[in-house]
């Protein structure tokens, strides 16, 4: 389950992967969005494996202990309620099922922090901008991230919401964070 999939991009990741997914579900509140990401799947052949349904992350439209794995790319920090959704992933995973989140975070590099923090208010936001053609396409990116939890207390969320063996590791200079975790098997 690919959970605030967007246009699918993840979702089409997984199932390209030489040990991809045989079937992919895409979850976005976000309807357009959904529509973006339904045509790219149509295109690259792979409307009989990936999914799309509009749906809530903290309502997950699966049953308990049903997928294999779990990912969410850029969208865990626009969710209101992340304890709600990673609670909600835990119980769609089922035991030793896998989490894997991208999440954009505030590099702890004083010298990166000072070059990227300007770029990431100023430049990026008037670039999404003329890219995108939406005024306020890349406005909030800036302000979602600052507002966002550390890596630390993140790590700490996902424990605290069941999931073992969590990990958190910065990419791209620590602009990036990818955080693993694995829903415990069940003890006999």
């Amino acid at each position: 389950i690919d959970v605030c999939t967007g246009t699918a991009d993840v979702a089409l990741a997984a199932a390209r992967s030489p040990r991809g997914a045989a079937r992919v579900l895409g979850v976005d509140f976000a309807s357009e969005m959904l529509r973006g990401g339904a045509r790219k799947i149509r295109r690259g052949g792979y409307a009989g494996r990936i999914h799309l349904v509009r749906g809530d992350a903290t309502r997950l439209p699966v049953p308990s202990e049903s997928v294999d794995g779990a990912t969410v790319a850029f969208g865990i920090r626009n969710v209101q309620q992340p304890e709600r959704a990673l609670a909600e992933i835990s119980r769609v995973l089922r035991p030793g099922g896998r989490l894997a989140i991208l999440e954009f975070s505030i590099p702890r590099s004083s010298i990166v922090r000072a070059c990227y923090l300007p770029y990431f208010r100023f430049v990026l936001p008037r670039v999404g901008r003329l890219v995108s053609g939406h005024g306020t396409a890349y406005a909030y990116l800036p302000v979602s991230v600052g507002t966002f939890i550390a890596p630390e207390s993140m790590t700490t969320l996902l424990a605290a919401t069941g999931f073992g063996d969590v990990g958190a590791v910065p990419l791209t200079f620590g602009i990036v964070t990818l955080y693993v975790a694995t829903k415990p098997r069940s003890e006999p």
